[in-house]
């Protein structure tokens, strides 16, 4: 696949898809939205773990303004509609899991495409700020619904109304996030994290994403039966036979994914 606006890399099991417009912080313009759907859509064929990152100092500034000319052309609802949902659905529907790798700042829309991925690994230079307000508008690109769940609904709402940085390590410690590390470790620590996915349970982790994001909906009753339906899933799969195998011969797994 060829692209104009973003970097798309496929190795041992890790598809790297890099948001490449470094002049501009990595704004998402139409272009842009388009080609992380196509290269999400069609890594998740092959690879067993997605990574989202970006070029140059930024992860995502967000929503390039400069797209729609001006305020007064740009019709919002159709934008989310078409063009954000169909990639924030990509990302949250893979078959594989996502990683985001935020290496900078992550503003507005950027900072929810980070929370759309399964696990988000930061520097700790980055930082995540919920800038809507600041134009006048409402947290979107799923940030109303990621927000609150991640770090509840008091720390949402300031996250929103005040529109302040949170850095890469508060971030962390308040439960956005799964992890902030040192700049200088930033790299091999992404990496050593995708690698460890893509060599792992496909099968299961495929399942145990489906299980917890129910949990925010089910009683405790479907939740339960949700389990066993899943885990009779995972426990008729080639992993779980390698998995007992490699522990009964106290050796390391060799997961297939299947």
């Amino acid at each position: 696949m060829i692209f104009q606006k973003i970097l798309f890399s496929e190795n041992d099991g890790v598809a790297v898809v890099t948001l490449n417009r470094p002049e501009v912080m990595n704004a998402l313009d139409r272009v842009m939205r388009e080609e992380v759907t196509a290269a999400v859509r069609a890594a998740e064929r092959s690879a067993r773990v997605i990574v989202l990152t970006g070029a140059g100092r930024a992860f995502c500034s967000g929503q390039d303004l400069a797209d729609a000319g001006s305020a007064e052309g740009m019709d919002l609802q159709r934008t989310l509609r078409d063009e954000y949902e169909p990639m924030l659905r990509a990302i949250f529907d893979a078959r594989v899991p996502v990683i985001a790798a935020v290496n900078g700042v992550a503003a507005g829309a950027g900072a929810n495409l980070a929370l759309a991925a399964d696990v988000v690994i930061a520097a700790e230079t980055a930082s995540f700020v919920q800038a809507f307000a600041r134009i006048g508008l409402i947290p979107d690109a799923g940030g109303s619904y990621w927000l609150p769940r991640q770090i509840g609904f008091a720390r949402a709402m300031g996250a929103a109304l005040f529109a302040e940085k949170i850095s890469a390590r508060q971030a962390a410690d308040w439960g956005m996030i799964w992890q902030a590390v040192p700049d200088h470790e930033f790299d091999a620590a992404w990496r050593a994290r995708s690698q460890h996915l893509a060599g792992g349970p496909t099968v299961a982790y495929r399942h145990i994403r489906t299980a917890l994001r129910a949990s925010f909906a089910n009683d405790l009753d479907t939740q339960l039966a949700l389990e066993a339906e899943l885990q009779g899933t995972c426990g008729r799969s080639a992993d779980f036979r390698e998995g007992v195998a490699a522990f009964l011969e106290k050796r390391a797994a060799r997961f297939t994914g299947k």
